[in-house]
């Protein structure tokens, strides 16, 4: 399709969509219910999560009609409600949870194509909040078959759901076909649990499996020259090593252990077990549902229609649903699309929350669109400035989710956050990374939150290039290089550093390492030896963060909002603003570009995900972004950990 085309579609879409309500202004994390992925559950359909996926009624007259019908039971299809349901009177709702548990739903201009379903985890934890207030609602069934979280996700969605039962006074009930680690983990909060006959619980504690590229890099004809500052600072291991190091043993083993933590205290208060117990059942890891039964890791075993009214005791109920979009052609927000006016923002003092997702990228990045996945230096401090000097937003929540990258664009959006700090609080909430760059533009916020089991820290800094003379070698390209000066192919992806051109790369990076340790003692008030000690390229949880000053207090978002609000004043009743906001078409067309991973790394992507799995692929996927960055970004404050953790 030509790009033409593909915006002209782009535009039909988004001007059918349906009016807003006063509830939608500023693009609130409410007005994203649809786009959740917590869909309803009873015959086990789900939603996909994706944007415009979901929304046919936001699709004019015509949308409106098909979604209409298409959300109405066929004739072989499961109720949506109880025959008796009516919500007005007490009733239970019913929800699957199924997908990946993410900040933002990236959006994806294929047309070929839908990425996995996605839950986005503060709409969900915001849509939660809202179903406790309703007296009407005295309970929640929960299907957790498919989600995919990591541990901090899971813990983050653990509290909302004990928010939800409001200390006893609605129930929660879950079932599954079967359970793997986290899932359980976020099982454990609910006061009634129930499993497939046939089906399996796996609890096998913590497991981190390092990925090492080398061998894979020398069939590429890859070489990667690496330098680092910190004892630590694990950020060439994958690339020079073909094993961790002790240091990197040290620090995985750290990790693991707080994993195992979580894991186990979720036992231990959820099912009321004792530690010993919790441990034992840990060793045995895996459980036919008969077996988790008998060991108390589960109440029922019975498919999901029994259990539902095994759970209810025969109270009415509903599916869980986001908000319904109108039918009518909304002209305003084809105006917003094509950039004619501003995107809505609440028109009362009101906490924003700045999303920081993805590597640190100098420059503009792709605009709005791509910040979904990245942090683009120029982009971002130019957001917070300006929210900084807007009178109606009261307070700043900076949600970091980054292993880091561009030294130069994380001290720019360092600056704009100090300077936001000096107008008002501005509050950093960790999810499951925020090393490296990404603790480097968290360090000097009013008050810094993380997740216990969040990856912190890695005060360090890597600098390299890539050598691919071998590479180009093996497809018969030979490459010569003619220059005048000594280090005239410093910078060249043809040769490696020479030792004069290692010592001046290594004198420009203790300079940042400097500047690195004086941002964060400044933010943390402490002297720069003392972070230097805790320093050196060491990751840490969010735990072992606390302990050693690095952060404030363990808890999530929903913390960190409160902290905001309570910090400016700000009724819980106020809606949020959110950046990214929704993208425009210009952000649509920046953001349309060629794919810049080279063939041969493409198609060993697609090797490893065919024999490893997604999750390995991913990890050796970022890797091999982070290592193709230093071309463009020779001396970064980036962790990098291509690891699977289980």
């Amino acid at each position: 399709m030509k790009r033409s085309s593909l915006l002209t579609l782009l535009i039909l879409l988004v001007a059918c969509q349906g009016p807003r309500t006063p509830a939608d202004k500023g693009e609130s994390a409410e007005a994203k219910d649809d786009a959740s992925g917590a869909s309803s559950e009873d015959g086990k359909k789900e939603s996909s999560g994706v944007p415009g996926m979901d929304g046919l009624g936001k699709l004019g007259p015509l949308g409106a009609m098909m979604a209409a019908k298409l959300d109405e039971p066929g004739p072989y299809d499961a109720l949506k409600s109880s025959p008796g349901f009516a919500k007005d009177k007490p009733h239970w709702l019913t929800m699957s949870l199924r997908g990946e548990v993410s900040e933002m739903t990236e959006i994806s201009l294929s047309l070929t194509g839908a990425p996995p379903p996605t839950i986005e985890l503060q709409p969900l934890l915001k849509r939660l909040d809202k179903a406790a207030a309703d007296p009407q609602v005295k309970g929640l069934l929960l299907t957790l078959d498919g989600l995919v979280a990591d541990w901090s996700s899971a813990q983050e969605l653990h509290a909302g759901l004990t928010r939800f039962k409001g200390g006893g006074a609605r129930t929660i009930a879950c079932h599954f076909d079967n359970a793997v680690n986290q899932a359980y983990h976020l099982a454990t909060v609910c006061d009634r649990i129930g499993m497939s006959p046939h089906g399996m619980v796996t609890i096998s504690g913590a497991a981190a499996t390092p990925v090492h590229l080398k061998g894979l890099m020398d069939k590429l004809g890859i070489v990667a020259d690496i330098v680092h500052i910190g004892d630590y600072k694990g950020a060439a291991e994958p690339l020079t090593r073909s094993e961790p190091s002790k240091a990197m043993r040290e620090t995985l083993g750290a990790i693991v252990d707080q994993f195992y933590a979580s894991q186990r205290q979720g036992l231990i208060d959820g099912r009321k077990l004792s530690e010993e117990k919790a441990t034992e059942l840990i060793d045995n890891a895996l459980f036919t549902a008969d077996s988790a039964k008998a060991a108390g890791l589960i109440d029922d075993v019975a498919v999901y229609e029994s259990f539902r009214e095994q759970a209810l005791g025969g109270a009415e109920w509903t599916v869980f649903k986001g908000k319904s979009g109108g039918d009518a052609f909304d002209f305003g927000k084809l105006q917003a699309f094509l950039g004619l006016v501003p995107p809505k923002t609440p028109s009362v003092p009101h906490v924003a929350v700045v999303y920081a997702l993805g590597s640190i990228v100098d420059g503009g990045g792709q605009g709005v669109l791509g910040a979904r996945t990245e942090i683009a230096g120029h982009t971002l401090s130019t957001a917070i400035r300006r929210m900084a000097a807007d009178e109606k937003v009261a307070a700043i929540v900076l949600r970091v989710n980054s292993g880091g990258g561009s030294a130069i664009a994380s001290e720019q959006i360092a600056q704009a956050l100090i300077e936001a700090k000096a107008r008002k609080p501005v509050i950093v909430s960790m999810g499951r990374v925020a090393a490296s760059g990404g603790y480097y533009i968290s360090a000097n916020a009013t008050k810094v939150f993380a997740l216990p089991d969040t990856l912190t820290g890695s005060i360090g800094v890597v600098g390299g290039k890539i050598n691919v003379e071998k590479g180009l070698g093996k497809m018969g390209i030979n490459t010569f290089h003619i220059g005048r000066g000594a280090r005239s192919g410093m910078w060249s992806l043809m040769s490696s550093w020479s030792e004069g051109e290692r010592a001046a790369v290594k004198a420009m990076m203790e300079d940042t390492y400097k500047l690195f340790l004086s941002r964060v003692a400044e933010g943390r008030g402490k002297s720069t030896e003392e972070i230097h000690e805790i320093a050196q390229g060491r990751v840490w949880t969010g735990v072992d963060a606390k302990e050693r000053g690095l952060v404030d207090s363990l808890g999530g978002l929903e913390e960190a909002l409160a902290e905001a609000r309570s910090l400016a004043k700000v009724g819980d009743d106020v809606e949020l603003e959110i950046y990214p906001p929704e993208p425009t078409l210009k952000d649509i067309v920046n953001s349309l570009g060629p794919i810049s991973t080279p063939v041969g790394v493409q198609a060993a992507l697609a090797e490893i995900e065919a024999s490893a799995g997604r999750k390995t692929a991913k990890v050796v996927s970022e890797t091999f972004d982070a290592l193709f960055s230093l071309r463009q970004q020779q001396i970064q404050t980036r962790v990098l950990f291509p690891v699977v953790f289980d």
